[in-house]
């Protein structure tokens, strides 16, 4: 299974679905099942921030209590859309969708860059500990 490694706390924010897109630099043409994989590194700065504490603790989580170095989702990879114009609240997509509020603010929508859109995000009853590694990775679930 391709498998996406992520800072925490971006890769809760998104397996919890308060952040609806992921946000890269580059482009991906696969589309397909997704493991989503916690990286051992928390941004303790962005953890700190008011907002994003909020949005943890509707969830019971805290910057203290993250899963780290663990694959703790799967979803469906359906859509890689490139961000064409960034107004400093919002972002367009290549389709026309306008990106704004949470999901603008929980992800890097610098225009050239890329939104990847997930679908049927299903978090793990059991996480599974695991190395991760740059771009898209192979793991045998």
């Amino acid at each position: 299974m391709k498998v996406l490694s992520m800072i925490q706390p971006w890769a809760s924010l998104f397996v919890l679905r308060e952040a609806k897109y992921e946000t890269r630099s580059w482009r991906t043409h696969y589309r397909g099942s997704l493991a989503i994989h916690t990286s051992k590194k928390i941004d303790k700065d962005v953890s700190s921030h008011v907002a994003i504490q909020a949005l943890l603790g509707r969830h019971g989580y805290t910057k203290e209590n993250l899963p780290t170095g663990m694959i703790i989702a799967v979803c469906k990879l359906i859509n890689c859309l490139k961000v064409i114009e960034n107004h400093e609240t919002s972002a367009v997509l290549e389709d026309g969708r306008i990106v704004s509020g949470n999901d603008f603010f929980l992800g890097d929508f610098a225009v050239g860059g890329y939104a990847w859109e997930v679908q049927d995000m299903n978090m793990l009853d059991e996480y599974i500990p695991a190395k991760g590694k740059l771009g898209l990775w192979e793991y045998d679930l």
